[in-house]
């Protein structure tokens, strides 16, 4: 059943098209990798789907509600609505510097007045032990390893219970030492059948956790399947000069 439905988007940044005609369709407890060299409108793609950026044409729906309709978007209070059920994990943490690893997961729910404060603090919590932060709770951002912010952020966007998490190249901004731990806690959410869309550039990350790979060029999806045949058995040209490019 898909709880997320992408048609036909387009979008463009004065005269470049970053977002030629985009269409995938994501079933409830899909990974979906999305692969590609950098400025082909991965990124862009994602960020339209919670509209942090405003497409220019074509369809989103979540759970069959339209974000956006053939370019025409919803009340703000609809977008409000359908936008809460997806969270996002950003490539550079955005966390408040000057908000505590505790506060930081409390801030949305306190600001949209969302549960009482003993039932938020409780959900912060289990989720800071989740990511294996548990000793972090009262500490700044500032005193954190960039793969231990990651990890806050990645609690923070799970704070709201969202239906889909969006990563947007989450890994990119690590040390090759503080990856592993990032990527062992987007494994855990997987294997508890979390749904998830990943930009990525970890190849074997995408083969390893995905059950789809969707891999983008020049603001196009070129080719799109299960890892074996994006991955292994690509049928593109494209495909296969960009994968030759990068070490599986």
């Amino acid at each position: 059943m898909s709880i997320l439905q992408v048609n036909k988007l387009k979008k463009s940044f004065d005269q470049l098209q970053v977002l030629k005609q985009i269409s995938f369709d994501v079933d409830k407890n899909d990974v979906i990798a999305v692969i590609g060299p950098s400025g082909s409108g991965k990124s862009t793609m994602l960020r339209s789907l919670i509209h942090l950026e405003e497409i220019d044409g074509g369809s989103i729906a979540v759970h069959d509600e339209f974000l956006v309709n053939e370019g025409i978007y919803s009340s703000p209070k609809q977008i409000k609505q359908i936008t809460s059920r997806m969270g996002m994990v950003f490539q550079h943490f955005n966390l408040f510097p000057h908000l505590t690893v505790v506060e930081n997961l409390e801030i949305a729910p306190k600001l949209l007045k969302d549960g009482n404060a003993q039932k938020n603090r409780k959900a912060s919590l289990e989720l800071l032990e989740k990511v294996g932060l548990s000793d972090k709770a009262d500490v700044l951002p500032a005193k954190l390893s960039g793969g231990q912010k990651q990890r806050v952020a990645i609690a923070r966007a799970l704070m709201r219970k969202p239906d889909i998490l969006l990563f947007d190249e989450p890994t990119s901004a690590l040390d090759p030492e503080l990856t592993g731990e990032v990527l062992t806690v987007i494994k855990d959410l997987a294997k508890e059948r979390m749904t998830m869309i990943i930009v990525t550039h970890e190849m074997d990350f995408a083969r390893d956790v995905a059950n789809k790979v969707l891999f983008m060029d020049n603001g196009e999806i070129v080719e799109s399947g299960n890892p074996l045949e994006v991955l292994v058995h690509p049928k593109m040209e494209r495909t296969k000069k960009f994968l030759n490019r990068t070490s599986l």
